[in-house]
């Protein structure tokens, strides 16, 4: 199934909020809902129910918490949710929290269920589980259990631990499950959701790509005008897709700045100087300042030192290129008011949902830029999270070199050497991460994992034995992980083949390098990046 951007504004949108309790799945419940084509917004629960109600919401979704109802100071709902004759789901502390306001009962008998459950479906042809298993294993992670359903329900669900798993009333339109349906441990999980969405709520799954690109783009040419507006394009995807819209919008009177910055792996310039442009049409200004980041770099070894150094130079050299462009603008009397950036929908969340335009949010590519740019920002991709982001992109014709990029850090492969960053070393890694590319992409595995940085331990020698000789060569990392969001990742169990192949690739292509190393650390407690 597929998502897409709204053509107006979400509260004219057939829109389910997700009231967030402090789970770590807040997020994911979100991207559930919009992959069963529904529009989603997550909302916090210290809202005002008010609030909530003024969004016209066509369903509502409590979250999961860390809390016990019981606990002092744990979140609260008022009542009036449950009346207002909004549909609403509650999933394990939003389940226990519609249980306790609506007269049921939750016990904290210290019996606890955590990981994968069996749930013992009572009502097979209920609303939420017409069409599944008497018997399905689900995603159980609570202490407090329910014992009796609020008057008007009908228990649909139980576990050996818990009486009550699930309970519906359709009168009132009100449902609510024990466990997480939203994880993909839960093995029926998205069809009791969307079982709650299309019969429970009657929502239509309306919320696809069709049209998705014109709607925007109608959007856009409404905000903008006739006035200019520039984007910084880092390479990623995101950046890319949010240019490819606006300038599909408002053609030349948009300036893309791309900072060739030395830092960035291998053809992927070059990607953004041809292809980027072939797809799209776009008027860009390339600004060479690998010179000036080595030169700001020499002798620097300390990690967080070179992030602040790629930030402040990116910084200085936009404001130049942007200035530039305004100086050229201001002849032809077209001025330059807009900033295009591919903020995503994740980004908002995490910034407490602002909406204003005053001030411009960290890059999260180069670590920052000015907050006292005085520019109204663009933000096509504020709705989206990043697997709609890529639907978007194919929508618009992008190479899927751009639209499947693995995700890649501002400062590229300047934090990708443990050590001081230099040209020489810089070309041995491209070459290095390129080979590992390579193979992943020859063994069809780069949509399976999220992301494989490769570093190298500049500041590392081991011995090694190549031809007849010794040899005292630089140690190569792999790093491939899996994540949906990487907030947290697992390190992949990538085939032993090709990790023999990238080892030997880079072995005996590689120069100075004479061991492959397989980082097999999770997230936490590593990080996925090394420095």
């Amino acid at each position: 199934m597929s998502s897409a951007i709204p053509d107006k504004n979400a509260h004219e949108l057939d829109t389910v909020l997700v009231v967030d309790f402090g789970a770590q799945y807040a997020q994911l419940i979100a991207r559930r809902v919009r992959e069963a084509r529904v529009y989603s917004e997550i909302v916090p629960s210290t809202m005002p129910v008010a609030e909530m109600l003024a969004k016209n919401p066509k369903a509502i979704i409590l979250s999961g918490g860390p809390s016990s109802v019981y606990e002092e100071g744990a979140p609260q709902l008022d009542r009036a949710i449950f009346e207002a004759g909004v549909p609403v789901f509650g999933m394990c502390y939003g389940f226990q929290l519609m249980a306790v306001t609506l007269g049921g009962t939750v016990d904290n008998t210290g019996a606890r269920e955590y990981g994968r459950t069996p749930l013992a479906v009572s009502k097979p042809g209920s609303t939420l589980f017409e069409g599944t298993p008497a018997q399905q294993s689900v995603w159980m992670s609570h202490g407090d259990a329910c014992s009796a359903a609020p008057e008007g329900f009908t228990v649909t669900a139980s576990t050996d631990v818990v009486p009550v798993a699930a309970f519906e009333n359709d009168e009132k339109k009100l449902y609510g499950v024990q466990y997480h349906p939203e994880v993909l441990h839960s093995d029926h999980g998205q069809q009791v959701l969307e079982h709650f969405l299309y019969r429970g709520a009657g929502i239509a799954p309306t919320w696809t790509t069709t049209n998705v690109v014109d709607e925007q783009v109608a959007l856009i040419r409404e905000q903008v005008g006739t006035k200019r507006a520039i984007c910084g394009l880092s390479g990623g995807v995101d950046s890319a897709v949010a240019a490819a819209l606006v300038q599909k919008a408002i053609g030349s009177q948009l300036t893309c700045v791309y900072v060739d910055h030395g830092l960035m792996r291998k053809g992927e310039t070059e990607q953004v100087e041809k292809d980027f442009v072939a797809a799209t049409g776009v008027q860009l200004k390339v600004v060479d300042a690998q010179e000036r980041f080595l030169t700001a770099l020499a002798g620097v070894s300390d990690p967080e030192e070179k992030r602040k150094i790629i930030g402040r130079e990116f910084i200085r050299v936009f404001e130049q290129a942007q200035a530039e462009i305004i100086a050229e603008a201001g002849a032809s009397g077209e001025p330059v008011e807009f900033l295009v950036q591919g903020t995503l929908y994740p980004d908002v969340v995490e910034s407490g949902g602002g909406t204003g335009t005053a001030n411009i949010k960290s890059h999260h590519n180069v670590g920052g830029l000015p907050e006292d740019l005085e520019f109204q920002l663009v933000e096509p991709l504020r709705q989206l999270f990043k697997d709609e982001v890529r639907m978007v992109g194919q929508e618009l014709g992008l190479p899927e070199e751009i639209v499947q990029r693995q995700p890649f850090p501002g400062p590229g492969l300047g934090i990708r050497i443990v050590g001081e960053v230099t040209k020489d070393r810089l070309d041995l890694l491209r070459e290095a991460d390129a080979i590992a590319r390579e193979e992943l992409t020859a063994a069809g595995l780069d949509r399976e994992i999220w992301q494989c940085p490769v570093v190298l331990l500049a500041d590392v020698r081991s011995v090694g034995v190549q031809g007849d000789g010794r040899t005292y060569g630089h140690p190569i990392v792999l790093r491939p992980v899996s994540s949906e969001d990487a907030m947290t990742a697992d390190w992949s169990r990538l085939p032993y083949d090709v990790l023999a192949r990238i080892s030997t690739r880079i072995t005996n292509e590689v120069p100075e390098v004479n061991r492959v190393v397989l980082d097999c650390t999770s997230k936490p407690p590593g990080t996925i990046e090394w420095e």
